[in-house]
């Protein structure tokens, strides 16, 4: 489907070169002189690479024909991850390379969203918060209480965070899965 510049949105996925693109931020720009813009900043749905990139104003542009299916995480087979789709119950392999750095807050059994395009899956969207165990965490040393001060601690699915120096081993707790951070505990 062809769109405008006018129609651009965050989370808009456009069809660049041939390859899918979402657009992770835009700003419509009316310069004094000369004839109005539209800058962006483009995430490749196949790399994850980034890029800035200007559009004229009213430049067509093509949307990519990405399809987004709800499914399950099941496991990891060694060398892919197992997903179920949540319809049909078909179950599909996604190559690691494709799962990135997404793997290291993939929980067994969470729902994700998962991007095909041509057929193929190019990309997984996370929940934007999910709850993990504390699996490693050295203790916090006592007297030293002054604020924002983090240690590392290794979680269920292996990622390492920065948590609070009051969080211990078993604890539960939110992480931003965009970020990597750690947000609060949370009480069982």
């Amino acid at each position: 489907m062809a769109l405008n510049t006018s129609d651009f949105k965050n989370g808009l996925k456009i069809d660049i070169d041939g390859a899918p693109w979402i657009i992770t931020y835009f700003q419509h720009v009316k310069p004094g002189k000369g004839g109005a813009f539209v800058r962006t900043k483009v995430k490749n749905l196949l790399n994850g690479k980034t890029v800035d990139k200007t559009f004229r104003a009213g430049e067509k542009v093509t949307e990519a024909e990405v399809e987004e299916r709800g499914m399950q995480y099941l496991y990891n087979d060694g060398e892919s991850c197992i997903f179920m789709d949540s319809k049909d119950y078909e179950q599909i392999p996604i190559s690691d390379e494709v799962i990135g750095d997404n793997a290291k807050f993939l929980l067994e059994n969470a729902e994700v969203d998962v991007l095909f395009w041509k057929g193929k899956p190019v990309n997984i969207e996370l929940p934007s918060f999910v709850e993990v165990v504390i699996e490693k965490s050295d203790p916090g040393v006592k007297g030293d209480t002054s604020s924002n001060v983090t240690k590392p601690a290794t979680v269920e699915t292996g990622a390492v965070i920065q948590v609070p120096l009051f969080i211990n081993e078993g604890d539960k707790v939110r992480v931003d899965t965009r970020t990597g951070e750690y947000v609060e505990r949370v009480n069982n």
